[in-house]
């Protein structure tokens, strides 16, 4: 049973016994004689410090993340927990492409967050029962399976759910429907988002179908009046971000901004080829690849906010959109730029441009804690900017029109995912160590309603901030964005 330390205790001993800087030793064999094997010696399903650590630093368990703060990640979920409660959260199932070929895996963020754990079929259990200060991480994962991993790579398995991922309780993932029952019964409310939306996957869906009668009790269990949405809890738990979260963000959006601009002095013939470009960069410079499908949008293609087909050829005399950004550890950056196709900005181009980029500046200034602003505060704030600007430049704004040019808000949060902490209210006050993008964009459409000279263009202009006490940081200030510093690039 974990404990909910104090900072300074935890800072002291950590937090319990089990918790190191490295799965040193793992045993394993029979129950008359166990052996001490080197974590080295073994494989496990994902990166670790022992078996690469050209990708994991020692003391850490994912990139930049250590097992302590994964294990105050709990604590700070089970504080947040009234006593005599459950909170279940189960892992993302493999996505199937076509047939027996499927996507590259991608880890449920909420999971993710919580375990470190990088592994499909599986489930975590927080336990919390009537102290304020105690706790009981079960997690329950595919067994070893010598035939399987022929097949479909090393699985970490049920021993190193206890020595490497810290659960105090380490199970089979085929024991879920034996074990869960008698976890949720003595609790008084449960906290899930298993059975709701898209969650209907994985090791959990055929017991929200109880399609089979032996798990129609757990399918009751997980679907009735008890249980309550874990979602907010989680949203406000990964909505500020840590210092080694911070690190990661950090890199993955000097990286990124680096190749979007490298990939600004070049020539490309078509989006898929700069496409490619940029998740090359993102892959040789250290990021995990592509955090998200790009959007690489030549010319009217991007009057589509999502254009993501990238197939066409790059015009001269046009402007290339691009949305992009890299992943590391999970954690994203999200950039956009727009620039010219051939070497400079055409007149009304450069126009439109600096009016969208003034305004981006002076809602980036604003991104302080001290400022008292939240994301709908700031949108209103770039409407009022793109608004004045448009007038400025001849369109006439009345009625509607600006809904039409700016469909979108002016930001989000980010962090593990590109819309981080789904749900959380856009009207609260910004706090410092939270981190949002601010990316506003004018997209006016081919038609006679607006000035001949900018129908067609689709500009936007993002970068991802770290909301600060009293000033901002630009975590993406890699990739230029002035006017003159593009136009020297592609020169």
């Amino acid at each position: 049973m974990s404990r909910i330390l104090s900072p300074a205790l935890r800072t002291a001993i950590g937090p319990r016994s089990r918790v190191s800087t490295r799965p040193a030793l793992l045993q394993h064999g029979c129950a008359a004689k166990r052996a001490l094997v080197s974590a080295a010696d073994l494989r496990f399903g994902q990166p670790l410090h022992e078996t690469h650590p050209h990708i994991i630093a020692a003391g850490d368990l994912t990139p930049g993340i250590s097992a302590l703060e994964y294990h105050h990640r709990r604590a700070a979920l089970a504080k947040k927990l009234p006593r005599n409660s459950v909170a279940i959260v189960a892992a993302a199932g493999v996505k199937i492409r076509s047939g027996a070929v499927f996507y590259e895996y991608r880890q449920d963020s909420n999971f993710y967050y919580l375990t470190g754990f990088n592994e499909p079929e599986a489930v975590a259990v927080i336990e919390k029962g009537s102290s304020d200060v105690m706790f009981t991480f079960h997690l329950f994962v595919r067994p070893k399976d010598s035939r399987a991993e022929k097949w479909d790579g090393a699985r970490s398995g049920v021993q190193a759910a206890q020595d490497v991922f810290n659960a105090d309780e380490g199970r089979s993932v085929d024991d879920v429907e034996k074990v869960l029952p008698k976890l949720l019964n003595p609790a008084r409310s449960v906290y899930t988002d298993i059975g709701y939306g898209n969650r209907k996957e994985g090791v959990f869906a055929r017991f929200i179908a109880g399609s089979e009668p032996k798990v129609d009790g757990l399918a009751k269990l997980l679907t009735s009046a008890t249980v309550k949405s874990l979602q907010p809890i989680m949203n406000e738990l990964r909505v500020n971000k840590s210092d080694a979260e911070l690190k990661c963000m950090r890199r993955a959006s000097s990286i990124s901004g680096a190749v979007i601009t490298e990939a600004m002095r070049n020539q490309y013939s078509s989006e898929k080829q700069l496409w490619t470009d940029l998740n090359y960069g993102f892959k040789t410079q250290g990021l995990d690849g592509d955090a998200y499908v790009p959007v690489i949008a030549g010319g009217k293609n991007a009057l589509s906010i999502h254009y993501v087909r990238n197939d066409a050829l790059l015009n001269t005399g046009e402007l290339v959109l691009v949305d992009a950004g890299g992943e590391y550890g999970g954690y994203i950056s999200d950039i956009t730029r727009t620039w010219p196709v051939n070497s400079r900005f055409t007149g009304a181009q450069r126009d439109m441009y600096e009016m969208i980029l003034k305004v981006q500046k002076s809602c980036i200034s604003l991104c302080r804690e001290d400022a008292n602003m939240s994301l709908d505060k700031l949108h209103r704030v770039a409407e009022d900017g793109l608004r004045n600007g448009l007038g400025d430049l001849g369109f006439d704004m009345s009625g509607y029109a600006l809904d039409t040019l700016f469909p979108h808000h002016v930001g989000h949060y980010i962090g593990l995912d590109v819309h981080d902490a789904p749900g959380y209210p856009r009207t609260d006050l910004l706090k410092e160590n939270q981190c949002i993008t601010i990316e506003p964009g004018i997209y006016v459409p081919d038609e006679s309603r607006w000035p001949a000279h900018f129908r067609g263009l689709g500009i936007r202009i993002e970068d991802s901030v770290r909301v600060g006490k009293d000033q901002v940081e630009i975590l993406t200030n890699t990739a230029v964005k002035d006017v003159q510093d593009i136009e020297a690039l592609r020169g």
